[in-house]
């Protein structure tokens, strides 16, 4: 009895010891790919982070660029849908371009 008792230890003890060994191996190559991170991770710089403007003046600066741009986007997505020709797609997009800040001058020019 005392000898089966003794090889199921020595199977268990075997057993925990190879579970151990295979532990071990994981965290060696766990630490190995942390510290290459790392290295990695000093050479690439870090992004630098502006701050948005938060006040009354800034959000309402936002909101009429959203508006500009959407109206910007709404002509050039008709333009597309009801004209077939290139030149004329073309010659809407430029005409866009020159004329938007037109638009923002005359629409959201305070100094008059």
């Amino acid at each position: 009895m005392s000898k089966e008792r003794a090889r199921r230890r020595a199977a268990r003890e075997a057993e925990q010891a190879r579970q151990a060994e295979a532990r071990a191996a994981r965290e060696a190559r766990r630490a190995r790919r942390r510290e290459l991170l790392g290295r990695f991770a000093a050479m690439v710089p870090k992004p630098v982070r502006v701050a948005r403007q938060g006040g009354v003046m800034a959000r309402r600066r936002r909101a009429q660029n959203a508006v500009v741009a959407g109206l910007f986007v709404l002509v050039q997505v008709l333009a597309w849908m009801l004209l077939s020709g290139w030149a004329a797609r073309a010659g809407v997009l430029v005409l866009s371009l020159l004329l938007v800040p037109v638009f923002v001058t005359v629409a959201f020019d305070r100094r008059s």
